[in-house]
């Protein structure tokens, strides 16, 4: 019960942060109020850029939308890794 309740936690902190809508970047996981992918973000990071320098680049971010899309991502690798089992 208590992770079920920890997960439900943490799925509206996640929300809080990332939405999906089909009509935007054709349904890919985005940061609120913005265009830019949960996707994205993960290959800035995998080609090197640093955190500040992310934020530097798009000033309309802010670390706890990084965090919240590294979150996101895991969350989902967790998923896949269940569903394949």
């Amino acid at each position: 019960m208590l992770n079920n309740l920890k997960y439900l936690y943490y799925m509206k902190e996640i929300a809080a942060y990332i939405s999906i809508n089909p009509e935007i970047r054709f349904g890919k996981p985005c940061i609120k109020g913005t265009r830019i992918a949960v996707s994205d973000i993960l290959q800035w990071l995998a080609s090197g850029m640093s955190q500040e320098e992310i934020l530097s680049d798009y000033p309309t971010l802010s670390k706890e939308h990084i965090l919240a899309a590294l979150s996101f991502a895991a969350n989902r690798e967790s998923i896949i890794k269940i569903i394949a089992a």
